[in-house]
């Protein structure tokens, strides 16, 4: 079984992977260099031991200690860590009423060639640098429908405290990796026999409604920045634009939603 340690300060070994919870710009740099990252709730991190990712430790009160120590059965080594509410705030920055937070070691991504070679329908994310936004778009791939997930090298980390939150925990059931820039990308998924299509504003697009009536067999949904939208390279390397018609003199959706609208179009 799990290891119970019951803490009363801040000076335990292992408490550091918990410190700054709140400071996005510490954690993506703490959370990839240490190879961890934070799973928040009982079923997230329930969801994590299913997918086979292994627990360093577990951060939680008393009243949860109950429904996460038989899911740490396996592991004899993970170190439960249980204090006060009051202590735990003081430890992350926030209040952790969820009930617990795993420290978790973080999976070694699969090469891009690998999913592609088993995928016909993929997402793309270029760029996208607000965490609710990618939890929000796996959550939507997870329930309407692709295979894997893409990110390039300046995308937000899918593994991020708030990402994983938000989208369920199906960031840790739903395949991803990063590419690489878009000269290699494109070949990468030209190479995998992938139609690429951009989702944005342009003159020369097609409505999404026109593209799904007869789409290409493997597709790859390129989604872009939340401001910005798809770079000028993103453009160039699409076989074809699409674009979601609105109305009412609004110009686009939030890229969560147009995700979810494009694959619920596709798969229909």
């Amino acid at each position: 079984m799990a290891s119970i340690v019951h803490i009363a300060d801040l000076e335990h070994e292992g408490l550091q992977d918990y410190v700054g919870l709140t400071d996005v710009a510490l954690r993506k740099n703490t959370e990839q260099s240490n190879g961890l990252y934070i799973a928040e709730s009982s079923k997230v991190i329930e969801r994590a031991l299913h997918a086979g990712h292994r627990p360093r430790s577990v951060l939680l009160q008393e009243q949860w200690l109950s429904a996460i120590e038989p899911l740490l059965s396996d592991f004899p080594e993970c170190t439960v860590f249980v204090g006060s509410s009051e202590l735990i705030e003081q430890i992350t920055g926030f209040d952790v009423h969820r009930g617990a937070l795993a420290s978790m070691e973080r999976p070694t991504l699969p090469n891009p060639a690998d999913l592609l070679a088993a995928a016909t329908r993929v997402v793309v994310l270029e760029d996208i640098v607000d965490h609710t936004n990618v939890g929000a778009i796996f959550r939507a791939v997870a329930g309407l429908g692709a295979d894997a997930v893409f990110v390039t090298p300046r995308c937000a980390d899918p593994l991020y405290r708030r990402s994983v939150r938000v989208s369920m925990g199906t960031v840790l059931q739903v395949p991803w990796t990063r590419l690489p820039e878009w000269t290699d990308a494109r070949e990468l998924l030209h190479d995998a026999g992938f139609h690429i299509a951009a989702l944005a504003l342009a003159e020369d697009a097609v409505t999404l409604r026109s593209f799904v009536l007869n789409p290409p067999h493997k597709v790859a949904l390129v989604l872009g920045s939340e401001g910005d939208g798809l770079s000028r390279q993103a453009l160039e390397v699409a076989d074809t634009v699409v674009t979601i018609p609105m109305l009412h003199g609004v110009d686009s959706l939030n890229v969560a939603s147009a995700s979810a609208v494009a694959l619920y179009a596709l798969n229909s």
